[in-house]
């Protein structure tokens, strides 16, 4: 699984960690207070996608006193490879963290090779 695409450095860039485990990745997305319908997670070849548009019913129109954060539209997209088994992965939404499941299919990882140094 490779690191983000690099977009337009004015765009709001949610925070994202990624884990190896042994037979799987997780991605976690910080995104808190979001409705999880208005989250699209599509793959198109090699990219994975993952966006949050807002709805036209999320105005927020309060009296604030103080406002330090807003819930903001956003698209991250991430190169993952052929290890990844695409049809199984699994995407959950709680307190506040997106969670992608992405399953890497048994077997299909190369072995690690070492280079010697002459």
């Amino acid at each position: 699984m490779g690191g983000p695409r690099e977009g337009d450095p004015r765009e709001f860039r949610v925070p994202v960690n990624i884990v190896k485990n042994d037979n799987s990745y997780q991605l976690f997305v910080f995104a808190p207070d979001r409705k999880k319908d208005d989250f699209k997670i599509s793959i198109n070849g090699q990219e994975l996608s993952i966006s949050y548009a807002l709805t036209n019913n999320q105005s927020d129109a309060k009296n604030w006193i103080r406002h330090e954060f807003s819930k903001t539209a956003f698209e991250r997209s991430f190169i993952i490879d052929q290890t990844v088994d695409t049809e199984n992965i699994v995407a959950e939404y709680v307190n506040g963290i997106l969670q992608l499941t992405l399953p890497i299919i048994p077997g299909s990882e190369k072995p690690v090779q070492e280079i010697r140094v002459s």
